[in-house]
């Protein structure tokens, strides 16, 4: 399925979610609140680009073959030519550079292909960066040696702010639903936490990089942190819990704005033209973006997400993408 939320920016643009759910309602739910959520995304970095979303939705259970997931995907790139434009796809969960490839093969619209095809890779390594200049607004740039961090998924942003932030001296937990990743987080220096303790554990800060609906009412009740702020899509369970978090006094940083590096840096290489170093320095402008937002936040009394959909909003009015 193909979901195209907004294209008042420009051609919509999201993940291609490839992952089993437990009815197709539920698929029809995620796919619709991932369009919206990219919308928002794009809008609040400056792009001129609008927000979509696919998923390809398996049996749960069942182990496609090689040939199978081939064809699946090929399937899927047909409907996605069908926009004709409108919709553009990238990697997301459960899909990586090498099905962007085979997306390719039926459809242009395809971004992030391996970078021995002409494409940018994987975008983990610039989501993790965006998310590391949105901490250093929300932290005021304070060093993070000593400081305890938490991140809820190993994967491969995960990965990558781990291993940055281990080198700035944080202490760093991690924690993921795949229990064969202990081994080998362990052997890095890393503490291992179970998943269903990791977002509550004693932290400075706490960073959600895995799947999304993890905050809500009851969890931000048990949470000991000051600070959120990860990669994840849809981190709350509903945008009232923005208002929970305010009121226990844990700054959260909207995800959209946070987990933007990814679409920053692709885009500007693959859509712009820009060489990598261009690229990487407009992910650095999330920084800015986030001070303006907590700032803005302070200075009305609101919380940070009702100041990132307010600028979404004022951008998706007047058509100002900048890219």
């Amino acid at each position: 399925m193909v979901a195209i939320h907004s294209t008042a920016l420009g051609p919509a643009v999201g993940g291609c979610r490839f992952k089993p759910y437990g009815t197709l309602e539920e698929a029809v739910g995620d796919v619709l609140r991932l369009s919206a959520a990219m919308t928002a995304k794009c809008a609040v970095a400056g792009l001129a680009f609008g927000g979509g979303k696919s998923v390809i939705a398996p049996e749960p259970g069942r182990v496609l073959s090689p040939e199978e997931r081939r064809a699946v995907l090929l399937d899927h790139a047909d409907l996605i030519a069908e926009f004709g434009g409108r919709y553009q796809a990238g990697p997301d969960v459960g899909t990586g550079p090498a099905d962007m490839l085979v997306l390719r093969e039926a459809s242009p619209y395809a971004f992030c292909t391996p970078e021995s095809a002409g494409g940018t890779g994987s975008s983990s390594g610039p989501t993790a960066l965006g998310v590391l200049a949105a901490l250093r607004a929300a932290t005021g740039s304070a060093p993070m040696a000593g400081r305890r961090v938490v991140i809820s998924g190993y994967g491969s942003v995960g990965a990558h702010l781990a291993a940055s932030l281990q080198a700035a001296g944080a202490g760093v937990v991690v924690s993921d639903i795949d229990p064969g990743k202990r081994a080998y987080a362990e052997n890095l220096g890393l503490t291992w936490a179970e998943p269903e303790k990791a977002l509550t554990l004693t932290a400075d800060v706490v960073i959600p990089a895995a799947v999304g609906g993890v905050l809500g009412p009851e969890t931000v009740a048990r949470l000991d942190t000051p600070l959120v702020v990860g990669p994840a899509n849809n981190q709350l369970t509903a945008d009232a819990v923005a208002d929970d978090l305010a009121a226990r006094g844990i700054r959260w940083i909207p995800d959209y704005v946070a987990s933007a590096g990814g679409i920053f840096y692709t885009l500007s290489r693959e859509a712009e033209g820009l060489g990598h170093e261009a690229a990487l320095a407009r992910v650095e402008t999330i920084e800015d973006t986030v001070r303006s937002i907590l700032a803005a936040a302070e200075a009305n009394g609101t919380t940070p997400l009702r100041e990132a959909a307010a600028l979404a909003g004022r951008r998706l009015a007047s058509g100002a993408g900048s890219a």
